[in-house]
């Protein structure tokens, strides 16, 4: 099982289709959660409030939480309607009209960025020449949100899930040798939840880079939690909504202390989801891996045309 199977699927990551052919028992991490407090995340005021359907947080705002404070959830933008209607049916179009790749838990992808290992940190350009040409108003629109100042896209990744595949991804925090503070999502075709659980580094100091962030956490927008701070969330997770069309971008504590995952019972259609991400400090131009992602910035800055272009490769990691 710690082979690619012809879903694509690998290791503890099951999709449907594998899990009948292998009789493959799956971790339930929606039954894990029953066990903790759940919380929901309300867009409309920045806040968490007690239960697990989001759907139910968002329309009791109308009604001031029937009284009830919240608390606050630093590290989270949630912009509705980020994207108009026309613009999802523009950029669905481009997608679909570039093929598709396997990924693993029933997800197929586009990747477009450098290639990277993430257990050698090793860096290198691999088939990346850009973005597609279709894509890049998002791009520029970032430019548009205060949180995102001076974000540099060098990595876009499409991601689809389909309940037919039973697509999902197990709770992780991003690669923070390479990938940046900020974790950005597009949220295109149907609604879905972002499920967070607070992460303990105990005894794997080493995993997802976690201790590289040393390096650069003075450079980081927002300071992380302290220990006090993280007690009240023990046994607790916290649902984050991403609704169709809607921008979402994470930092600080969510990023680097909670893990994050979408449950396959949160695919109930097509969802495809647009993912950005930079480089951390180590690789920006002051800093001192510089000289090894400069060709890197070189080629994020060009935008191809899909349909009179060869579509590159997805890069793997090295």
């Amino acid at each position: 099982m710690d082979h690619p199977r012809p879903c694509g699927c690998k290791g503890r990551r099951t999709c449907l289709q594998c899990e009948k052919d292998f009789a493959i028992e799956r971790i339930d991490y929606r039954d894990v959660f029953q066990t903790c407090k759940a919380y929901s995340y309300c867009p409309h005021c920045n806040r968490i409030y007690p239960g697990w359907d989001t759907d139910r947080v968002m329309e009791a705002h109308a009604g001031g939480h029937d009284g009830q404070p919240g608390e606050e959830y630093p590290g989270v933008l949630v912009a509705l309607d980020w994207v108009s209607e026309d613009e999802e049916r523009a950029l669905m179009k481009g997608i679909d009209e570039m093929p598709w790749d396997g990924s693993q838990s029933g997800r197929r992808k586009q990747n477009f960025g450098p290639k990277t290992n993430f257990k050698k940190n090793k860096l290198q350009l691999g088939q990346f020449r850009g973005f597609p040409q279709f894509s890049k108003f998002v791009q520029d629109r970032f430019e548009q949100v205060p949180l995102m100042a001076n974000f540099q896209t060098i990595e876009q990744c499409s991601l689809e899930y389909t309940p037919e595949r039973g697509a999902s991804i197990d709770p992780h925090i991003d690669d923070c040798w390479i990938w940046g503070e900020r974790i950005v999502t597009v949220n295109l075709l149907s609604d879905s939840v972002l499920t967070m659980s607070r992460y303990s580094a105990e005894g794997n100091a080493t995993r997802y880079n976690l201790h590289l962030v040393d390096r650069y956490q003075d450079k980081l927008i927002t300071e992380l939690a302290d220990d006090a701070s993280m007690e009240r969330f023990e046994n607790a997770v916290v649902r984050i909504p991403m609704p169709r069309r809607s921008l979402l971008v994470m930092y600080g504590p969510p990023r680097y202390q909670w893990e994050h995952c979408v449950l396959r019972e949160d695919i109930r259609e097509r969802r495809v989801c647009l993912a950005y991400r930079e480089f951390t400090p180590m690789y920006l131009q002051e800093g001192s891996e510089y000289a090894k992602s400069e060709e890197v910035f070189c080629k994020a800055q060009t935008f191809w045309d899909h349909l009179q272009e060869e579509v590159p490769p997805v890069n793997g990691q090295a």
